[in-house]
């Protein structure tokens, strides 16, 4: 069932805005987005399952001292066995988890920890209950609230372990000999429990899912032109500084293409703002196709100005693509009967090339490509000055 977000008409179409159109009930997105979700989450929720590891194990102990006011005998050291067995485990998973090299068993020993816990709390109760049935079994609920709200798992992560508790659970107070209405009754208090926790973690992992999309939705439009969908100037100027960089540690060549519509100014006056908007947006489809590599980057600068970044390319490969971009334009045929230049749109190009690592400051790329764009449109526009 899709979401409700009238301001959504007014987005380019983008894999973020889609499923916010789209909905996601099921707490499922496509699976790029699934991938790139649950990365977030395991980045996003580290330093929050490290705390709550902490505060299950001061916990745990805490419950283990009680025992001795509560239980005496032999009894009492199965007990302390089974405690001081989960406490290993979670020892074992915090050193694993204090290291951010283990990020990606995070979801794992999250399961490991809280699924010990589960696990250990009903053994210990049954045990309990083999000599003293007024036992408290409470504290089984506990853990299946902290793994629906404080671990951070997902719904269906959460379901699962608890199930498995809850199964564990019943088949160890049959073992006991625990009477059956009194079972019967502890587990319906443990289900209900459940459910409960299960609507709680449904309604937040729904708004986590949803601020995630929101947030990077905002980072798409924040780093992008609204009109043509290519990256602004100041995803360019970020871009080309994180480049410059790598480029001169890795020896490779940056090429900067700065691109202006020829003569653009008369065709709005011609045809009017709409017209110019549509050709803006197809200058900008022909920019994007030129850009599709993973470094590569396609700007609209402002007004009628583009710019493509390439790295990793020589000059007579910058001028090759720079030509296939003014020839892609030229062969559109969008008409303009107020060039002055030739009877469509077309678009003057100037390329820089440079290789970081033996050549000047930053500034040098830009300066060269805009000299050289000035010398194209000096010289009689719809042409390619390197």
């Amino acid at each position: 069932m899709p979401l409700h977000h009238a301001w959504l008409d007014d987005v380019r179409p983008n894999p973020y805005a889609d499923q916010l159109s789209s909905g996601f009930r099921l707490l499922r997105f496509v699976r790029p987005l699934e991938a790139e979700y649950r990365q977030y989450m395991s980045e996003d929720s580290f330093d929050l399952k490290r705390i709550a590891l902490s505060v299950g194990m001061v916990l745990w102990l805490a419950f283990a001292m009680l025992d001795f006011s509560l239980i005496q005998g032999q009894q009492l050291w199965w007990m302390q066995g089974v405690r001081f067995s989960v406490l290993a485990l979670l020892l074992v998973c915090g050193f694993l988890m204090a290291q951010r090299k283990h990020v990606h068993l995070l979801v794992p020993l999250s399961l490991t920890c809280i699924g010990g816990l589960g696990l250990g709390a009903a053994a210990v109760v049954a045990i309990a209950h083999t000599v003293d049935t007024t036992y408290p079994y409470e504290g089984l609920l506990l853990v299946c609230m902290a793994g629906y709200f404080l671990v951070g798992l997902r719904l269906s992560e959460a379901i699962a372990t608890s199930l498995l508790v809850l199964m564990a659970y019943v088949f160890l107070e049959l073992l006991a000999g625990l009477p059956i209405p009194r079972l019967i009754n502890n587990v319906l208090f443990l289900l209900f429990g459940n459910l409960m926790g299960a609507l709680g973690c449904y309604l937040l992992e729904f708004k986590s899912r949803e601020h995630f999309l929101v947030s990077r939705l905002m980072r798409v439009l924040a780093d992008h032109d609204s009109l043509t969908g290519l990256h602004n100037r100041r995803s360019f100027n970020r871009q080309l500084e994180r480049l410059w960089r790598q480029a001169q540690r890795e020896s490779q060549s940056l090429a900067l293409l700065l691109c202006d519509i020829d003569h653009f100014k008369a065709y709005n006056d011609c045809y009017g703002h709409q017209a110019g908007d549509n050709v803006l947006q197809r200058v900008g489809s022909v920019l994007a196709d030129a850009a599709r590599r993973p470094l590569d980057m396609s700007v609209r600068l402002g007004g009628e100005e583009f710019a493509v970044l390439l790295y990793d390319i020589t000059d007579e490969q910058a001028r090759e693509r720079a030509e296939a971009l003014r020839g892609a334009l030229e062969k559109l045929g969008i008409r303009h009967e107020r060039s002055d230049t030739a009877a469509m749109v077309t678009m003057s190009v100037g390329v820089a090339c440079m290789l970081p690592a033996e050549e000047g400051a930053m500034d040098q790329l830009y300066e060269r490509a805009d000299r050289a764009l000035y010398e194209a449109k000096a010289f009689g526009r719809n042409q390619v000055v390197a």
